[in-house]
C-alpha cells in the first residue's frame, strides 16, 4: 500500500483521507517508506520527517475532531529546493549555499499550503541555481526518469527531482519554479501535469531567484484538476474558483514557425493526433506564424539571453570568488556569458520584450496556443555529462518552446499527450496570455482527457 498513496493524484488522496478511508498519518507513513526504499537516491535532497509527521498528526487530529481545513487537508507535497523550509538552509541545488544560515520562515506559498493543511515530505532535486532545462546535476546525483527503459535518461529541469517524484509515485504533488519552462519541461518528459501560472500571480517571498522578470510558480502533479487545487490555496482560497469550460467552439492557434524546428518525428505525431482528437471534440485550429518568435531568438542573437543577463546580476560576485569552484562549470560558463550583456542592451531588451508583449497579446486575443512543450522525448544522460558542447546544444533545444511563454508573459500547461522515440513520454503545452489563467485552467480541465493518453 505504500507506494499507491503517492501513486494517486491529489483528488484521489483527498476523497480517501476526507472520506476516512485514509488517515494523514497512515499517508505520510507510507510516502516516506517508498521514498526511503526508492533506488534513486537523487530525487530528494533532503527530508523533512520530524515536520512532516508532526503536520500529518496535526490533520489527523483535525479529521478526527471534525475540523478539516479542505480539500487539501493531509495531502503530502514536496517542495524544489529553493523555497524557505523553516529551520533548514536553502541551498538551491548548490553546495555553495549549503553553508548558510537556516531559514528563518517558510516562503509565502509554503506557508499558505501548510495553512490549508498540507504536509511537507521535505525539498526535491533540481539544475544548479535553477540554471538548466535538463536537471543533470553533479553535486547531489541526477534524478533518472523513471519511464526510460532502455537508457538512464533525464528528467528535464530545472525542476528535477520534482517530476521525477510525482512520476515515480512517491507523492502525488511537487512544486516547482518555472523560468524558462522549469515545470512544464519535467511535466512534459515525466508524463505527468505541470501548470506554470502567470508571473506574479503567487508570492515569490523565500523563493531563491533566478531572473526576477521570467521567475514563476507552478505544480507537477497528476492531473489539471490537481493543479486547480494547488494554485487556489497558494493564493490563499479556501476553494477552487475555475471551472472546466467547453472544448465546443474553443479557437486554438498552432504556431507555424519556431516550436517545430528540428522536432523528432515520434513528437509531432503525438502531437498532431491529440490536435485531431481536440478537433473531433469541437476545437477550432488556426495554423499561423507569430512574428514575434523570431525577433524573440533575434533579440537573444544580439544582445544575449535575458535570463542570462539577470543571472549573471545575481550571481556576479559569487562567479569573481572561491565559489565559482564549486558550482557545476557548465553553470558557472552559461552565467558569466551574462557580463557580455551592457546595460543599454538590458534596457533595450526590457522595451522590445514590452512591444512583443503588446503584439502578441493583439495578435491572440482570446486564444489559446498549442504546441509541443519540447520537440523531443528526455535523451540519455551519459552523452550529455560527457560533452559540454552537446551539453548546451541539447539545453537550448530544450528549453526553445518553453522560453517563449516566459518572455511573452504566458501561463501554460503542459499534458501528456503520447508517446514519441523509446516509449517516451510527449507533452502538449496549452498557452495563454498573462493573466488568463483562469480561462487556461478552465479549458484544460475539460480537455486534459481528450489530450492524454495512458500517463494518468
Amino acid at each position: 500500500m505504500s507506494k499507491s498513496f503517492g501513486a494517486m493524484s491529489v483528488v484521489q488522496l483527498s476523497v480517501l483521507i476526507q472520506g476516512g478511508a485514509a488517515d494523514p498519518v497512515e499517508v505520510a507513513e507510507a510516502v516516506f517508506d517508498s521514498i526511503a526504499n526508492y533506488a534513486d537516491k537523487a530525487v530528494f535532497t533532503t527530508l523533512s520527517e520530524s515536520r512532516g509527521m508532526e503536520e500529518a498528526r496535526a490533520s489527523s487530529r483535525r479529521l478526527q475532531e471534525g475540523r478539516s481545513l479542505g480539500l487539501l487537508d493531509g495531502i503530502p507535497i514536496a517542495w524544489k529546493d529553493l523555497f524557505d523550509i523553516e529551520g533548514l538552509p536553502t541551498t538551491a541545488g548548490s553546495v555553495v549555499l549549503a553553508k548558510d544560515m537556516p531559514a528563518k520562515q517558510d516562503a509565502a506559498v509554503v506557508a499558505l499550503l501548510r495553512q490549508a493543511g498540507m504536509v511537507a515530505v521535505g525539498r526535491t532535486n533540481m539544475s544548479e541555481f535553477a540554471f538548466s532545462g535538463l536537471g543533470i546535476n553533479p553535486h547531489y546525483g541526477t534524478p533518472v526518469n523513471p519511464h526510460g527503459t532502455d537508457l538512464r535518461r533525464i528528467p528535464g529541469g530545472s525542476s528535477s527531482g520534482a517530476g521525477v517524484a510525482v512520476a515515480a509515485g512517491l507523492v502525488p504533488v511537487a512544486m516547482g519554479t518555472d523560468t524558462g519552462g522549469s515545470v512544464r519541461i519535467p511535466a512534459a518528459f515525466n508524463g505527468i501535469v505541470g501548470y506554470k501560472a502567470t508571473r506574479g500571480r503567487h508570492a515569490m517571498a523565500g523563493v531563491y531567484p533566478l531572473a526576477k522578470s521570467l521567475d514563476s510558480l507552478g505544480p507537477l502533479c497528476r492531473s489539471v484538476r490537481d493543479a486547480v487545487w494547488i494554485d487556489a490555496a497558494m493564493r490563499g482560497l479556501t476553494a477552487p474558483d475555475v471551472v472546466g469550460l467547453p472544448l465546443q467552439g474553443l479557437e486554438l492557434i498552432v504556431p507555424e514557425n519556431i516550436v517545430f524546428d528540428g522536432a523528432e518525428a515520434g513528437v509531432v505525431a503525438a502531437f498532431e493526433a491529440a490536435l485531431g482528437r481536440l478537433q473531433k471534440a469541437g476545437a477550432k485550429v488556426a495554423r499561423t506564424v507569430i512574428p514575434a518568435f523570431n525577433e524573440i531568438f533575434d533579440l537573444v542573437t544580439r544582445y544575449g539571453p535575458l535570463v542570462t543577463a539577470e543571472a549573471f546580476a545575481l550571481h556576479r560576485e559569487r562567479l569573481a570568488g572561491p565559489d565559482a569552484d564549486s558550482m557545476d562549470h557548465r553553470v558557472v560558463m552559461r552565467t558569466r556569458l551574462g557580463s557580455k550583456t551592457t546595460l543599454p542592451d538590458y534596457l533595450a531588451i526590457l522595451e522590445a520584450r514590452s512591444r512583443l508583449i503588446a503584439d502578441v497579446e493583439r495578435l491572440v486575443g482570446d486564444r489559446l496556443l498549442a504546441f509541443p512543450t519540447v520537440a523531443h522525448v528526455a535523451p540519455p544522460i551519459g552523452p550529455l555529462e560527457q560533452d559540454d558542447e552537446l551539453f548546451f546544444a541539447t539545453n537550448n533545444k530544450t528549453l526553445r518552446n518553453t522560453a517563449l511563454g516566459n518572455f511573452l508573459d504566458w501561463c501554460g500547461v503542459s499534458i501528456p499527450c503520447g508517446t514519441g522515440d523509446a516509449g517516451m513520454p510527449v507533452g502538449l503545452l496549452l498557452s495563454a496570455t498573462a493573466h488568463r489563467d483562469e480561462a487556461l485552467l478552465g479549458i484544460a480541465l475539460a480537455a486534459e482527457a481528450v489530450i492524454r493518453d495512458d500517463f494518468a
